[in-house]
């Protein structure tokens, strides 16, 4: 039998996990799973996705990698006179059987398309797959007018902790007040951003000196308005680092409905997912390198391959980090952890030194991964949860839009906010990497599921549906106000040819 060990001098029992391990089921193509929103021609993103699971010929879910280039993916338009361009790039293996299929459409398909999954040239699962037309790319302003019927459709939650968590403070919502307080207390402070969306059109006004990030709101509200009308709404956007409204809800005067990307134990600001998650699923497979999905096929090594130390690279954006450093010179063989850039603590460069540059990928090389706080939360932690490495997650009063999800020591294992735990940790981990390797899967599990492009979505929708139901008074355009325009596309013709649509959806619905 090729590849067993051969028993050693004096042992009594031959060993065969060689074999074992190098043996691989062999995959059936038409047992294997198939499914996800990229299937659905009314779910328009701006990269469409769905997943392959590989099933062996016994029925049993493959739960290691059968190799990167196992699967391939063909998509055509139904129609053989309708060209539509399409970018179609190899699926993604995510190490544990299951495969990432992304596409990114830069025209609109009246007629349809035709999904082809392939293993080994055999059809997998129903393949071919026909999404019937009209199938719309991103930039067609085609929103649906059933509100709830798009809801259904992206299967979005019903609840979310956050958003219920964070209107407690805000039971009603009085639009004039709003005007008159928020530009008085805020606009010095930085960013700030007044929007009103009317007729699902969008328009704004800047307040204070740095509101360059208002193209990363601008891009998701269009985005947003294109796929679904939304209620009339307005409001005030944070687009700086920090939250912002610190009064107390049984203070004198109250606190304000101020909207931020980041919130904290000490603000009441409405929370929406990070600017920089927004960005890279608005481009994905286009203008950025570390998003949603790509990370998921780039997680490094097998569990047992990865470096079994804990990892860091960051700017020097808080002094948790420069300790960091001091701790990895004394304890290298736990901790590996360096600054790339120095601009708060530039003169502690000579004594720390300055550490290259490596891409994000490349930290999955290592089991562990420390994730410490930046000016506010680290905008990382999101991509470090689908990564396949144990998070060691600094204490923080900081949190994004997701981690009301995620319980310590269950998805990722907490450190003290000063770190005077952190080697103790780590020492934990490498002393139980069963148990460590089992948190680290149950995060990612978890990331994978809550993190999806499309919850995005939902979850903006449910922040700004929530928000207008607790308005009191009339949603303006002011004359200060600038629309903010649709993207123009020439290079493709986008014609809206759905019907009104929310029967219609619900019986699809349905049907699957």
């Amino acid at each position: 039998m090729k590849g067993r060990y051969k028993c050693g001098k004096g042992q009594t029992v031959c060993v065969f996990m060689l074999e074992l391990r190098n043996h691989k089921p062999e995959i059936s193509a038409g047992k294997c799973l198939v499914w996800g929103a990229g299937l659905e021609p009314r779910l328009v993103l701006p990269v469409r996705y769905f997943y392959i699971q590989a099933v062996s010929e016994s029925g049993q879910i493959i739960s290691s990698s059968p190799g990167k280039d196992s699967f391939r993916v063909k998509i055509t338009s139904l129609s053989q006179k309708e060209h539509v361009r399409i970018h179609v790039p190899p699926p993604l293996d995510r190490g544990d059987g299951s495969f990432l299929v992304r596409f990114r459409m830069y025209s609109s398909s009246l007629s349809g398309l035709k999904v082809e999954v392939f293993y080994k040239d055999k059809p997998v699962a129903q393949s071919p797959y026909s999404i019937k037309g009209p199938v719309y790319h991103e930039y067609c302003d085609c929103p649906e007018s059933d509100s709830s019927a798009w809801q259904s459709l992206l299967q979005c939650p019903s609840a979310e902790p956050q958003i219920e968590q964070d209107f407690i403070s805000f039971p009603s919502i009085d639009l004039l007040r709003l005007r008159q307080e928020v530009p008085k207390r805020f606009s010095s402070r930085g960013g700030l951003i007044h929007y009103s969306i009317i007729n699902n059109q969008v328009y704004r006004k800047s307040l204070g000196r740095y509101t360059d990030f208002k193209m990363f709101s601008d891009e998701m509200f269009l985005s947003l308005t294109r796929k679904v009308k939304l209620p009339d709404v307005e409001f005030y956007i944070n687009v700086g680092d920090w939250p912002l409204e610190t009064r107390k809800v049984d203070a004198v005067h109250g606190p304000v409905p101020i909207i931020s990307w980041c919130g904290s134990t000490e603000t009441r600001d409405i929370i929406l997912p990070t600017y920089d998650i927004t960005h890279s699923t608005l481009e994905t497979m286009r203008g950025v390198t570390n998003d949603l999905l790509s990370i998921q096929g780039n997680t490094g090594p097998v569990w047992v391959n990865k470096t079994s130390q804990a990892f860091f690279r960051g700017r020097d954006s808080r002094e948790e980090r420069l300790n960091l450093v001091s701790m990895s010179k004394k304890h290298p063989d736990l901790l590996d952890a360096g600054i790339t850039a120095f601009f708060f603590f530039r003169e502690r460069e000579k004594e720390l030194g300055k550490a290259p540059l490596i891409g994000f990928f490349d930290f999955f090389k290592y089991k562990f991964q420390v994730n410490v706080d930046g000016t506010v939360a680290a905008y990382r932690f999101p991509y470090l949860m689908l990564g396949n490495s144990l998070v060691l997650k600094q204490d923080s009063p900081y949190y994004e839009h997701f981690y009301t999800h995620l319980k310590p020591g269950q998805h990722y294992v907490p450190v003290k906010r000063t770190l005077s735990d952190l080697i103790e940790k780590i020492k934990w981990a490498k002393e139980n990497d069963a148990e460590a390797e089992a948190i680290a899967k149950a995060g990612q599990a978890l990331a994978r599921d809550i993190l999806q492009p499309h919850r995005l979505y939902c979850y903006y929708y449910t922040v700004l549906q929530t928000y207008a139901a607790r308005q009191i008074g009339t949603p303006s355009v002011h004359p200060d106000m600038e629309l903010v325009p649709q993207p123009a596309d020439h290079s493709t013709v986008c014609q809206c040819e759905r019907g009104t649509g929310g029967e219609e959806l619900r019986q699809k619905k349905d049907e699957l």
